[in-house]
């Protein structure tokens, strides 16, 4: 599994909360970011669950 983040990422850090293990916020950027270039498959189910709570519908997931 491939995830990014889009740029309708509004940086209300929710992803960041519910799996921080995957998802880190940037400072700088005011965004979330991804932290692995492929996701390990013990955090498939949780990055699926953020992608699905994420309001602006910025994660984007690649199976």
């Amino acid at each position: 599994m491939k995830v990014r983040i889009n740029s309708q990422c509004m940086g209300d850090r929710n992803c960041n909360h519910l799996c921080p293990e995957v998802f880190e916020y940037d400072e700088d950027q005011l965004l979330s970011i991804v932290k692995f270039d492929e996701i390990p498959e013990k955090y498939h189910d949780l990055v699926r669950q953020a992608a699905a709570e994420c309001v602006p519908q910025a994660i984007e997931i690649e199976e």
